[in-house]
């Protein structure tokens, strides 16, 4: 007779975590692929920016490029906890909003010029950057916050597990 606990019998829940975790690692992989792509296109426009004598013109669009390659690789480091741990992490993702938010406003910020001699248009400009600057500014707080507590939490630990001082 076979123990219902043995590490060999694949129970449903096991094979889900299974699956997720393939699932995961493909995403990963993808997006991982993704980004290295992302970088390399990037640096051909930086190389073209350059030899053409148009970094400037060209600057705002290649910082948009690596700004979402950094976005991509933080999501892939944030797949691979998931794949490690079983665990959702949120700081992760809080720094990807972040980054998002701040590629937005290098975008808005370099289009601002071409719309200047339109007041409405400026001036819906001039809101989203305020909003933008807002979200940054509460998404700092939130990874603040949360790694406030999760100090606490894991001192709280130490002391409970007589680790602690």
């Amino acid at each position: 007779m076979s123990d219902p606990a043995s590490p060999t019998r694949l129970t449903p829940a096991g094979f889900l975590k299974r699956v997720e975790s393939i699932v995961l690692f493909a995403i990963a992989l993808v997006l991982a692929v993704l980004a290295v792509l992302l970088l390399i296109s990037s640096v051909q426009a930086l190389i073209v920016a350059v030899t053409s004598g148009q970094v400037r013109d060209q600057a705002i669009e290649i910082l948009d490029s690596v700004l979402l390659v950094m976005m991509t690789m933080e999501i892939v480091y944030t797949v691979t906890i998931s794949i490690e741990s079983h665990t959702l992490q949120a700081e992760p993702f809080l720094i990807v909003g972040a980054i998002a938010a701040i590629r937005r406003m290098l975008v808005i910020t370099a289009e601002s010029t071409r719309i200047e001699s339109q007041p409405a248009l400026f001036q819906s400009t001039l809101i989203e950057l305020g909003l933008l600057a807002m979200t940054i500014l509460i998404i700092a707080v939130s990874i603040s916050v949360l790694r406030r507590s999760q100090r606490r939490s894991s001192a709280k630990e130490d002391i409970f597990d007589g680790t602690g001082a």
